[in-house]
């Protein structure tokens, strides 16, 4: 028993010699520092070749495959600057690449969402159905798209709320688009009584953009009547945008001069109504 423990503190003095263990940590402490070396001059690479991409290719190119080719040449620094690092720092990347291998099914089970997020940026490039700068309503959120990376799509709201939408969602979902087309029709619905003039009412709508140069005279504006309801007119003025960009802006202008015009014109605009019927009820014992 005296034997082993004798054995024992042996290999720990040996363990713990300050000499060799001060070799060893200052071996780590180069290598770590060689490595953040490497990665430095590689962040400092990737800095450089920014700049001469946007000398290069920003007049060239739109704003989307610019920002697109950017993220490509970013990321493959990055990995090679990892890989690069690593070997620098004594660590055999294809030994630890192999070890990877075998964790394989694990690791691309985890990484699944990623890599789907990674195909769909590249597929959303591809199909371009929309790109930066586009006002646009994704699963009911509206806004304009600021950034589109590998992994989501940066989306600002209206109230100033940045969205990061992944971009497996936007490939599965409808994307509506405002400014993909040259110009956007909106419509601004309006209730008035049944018995108000419908020719009246129309061109006391049409009013509203009558030489207005926001407004498209081709295709010209409308007036339809949407909805027959029982104690009301549902009716919409039609016009088309010159500016798409606006259509916000130009729906709550004219949803408030519409409503302006038929009030002073003494048109009605019925609330909804509910008709009570009085009931008689007799209590039996």
């Amino acid at each position: 028993m005296s034997d082993f423990f004798a054995i024992l503190f042996s290999r720990l003095e040996k363990t713990f010699d300050p000499q060799p263990l001060a070799k060893l940590l200052v071996g780590w402490l180069l290598n770590g520092i060689v490595a953040i070396a490497v990665m430095a001059a590689f962040y400092l690479l990737w800095l450089l070749a920014r700049q001469v991409l946007r000398i290069s290719l920003r007049r060239k190119v739109d704003t989307t495959t610019f920002s697109f080719i950017e993220t490509i040449i970013k990321f493959s620094l990055y990995v090679i600057g990892i890989i690069t690092a690593l070997d620098s720092a004594g660590i055999k990347t294809s030994a630890l690449l192999t070890s990877l291998g075998i964790a394989g099914l694990t690791i691309g089970f985890a990484a699944r969402d990623a890599l789907s997020n990674l195909i769909s940026g590249i597929l959303i490039f591809i199909d371009r159905p929309f790109v930066i700068g586009d006002l646009v309503e994704i699963d009911g959120d509206y806004g304009e798209v600021e950034r589109i990376t590998l992994r989501s799509t940066r989306v600002v709201t209206a109230d100033g709320r940045m969205l990061a939408v992944p971009n497996t969602e936007i490939i599965n979902k409808t994307v509506a688009s405002y400014t993909n087309f040259p110009h956007l029709r909106i419509d601004i619905d309006v209730t008035i009584g049944v018995n108000e003039d419908l020719d009246n009412v129309r061109q006391l709508l049409l009013s509203l953009v009558k030489n207005d140069p926001a407004y498209r005279t081709e295709p010209s504006p409308g007036v339809v009547v949407t909805a027959l309801n029982d104690y009301n007119i549902a009716m919409a003025l039609q016009v088309w945008l010159d500016d798409e960009r606006r259509h916000v802006e130009k729906r709550f202008e004219l949803r408030e001069k519409a409503f302006k015009v038929l009030s002073r014109a003494g048109v009605e605009q019925p609330f909804e109504t509910l008709q009570l019927q009085p009931m008689d009820i007799t209590l039996r014992k």
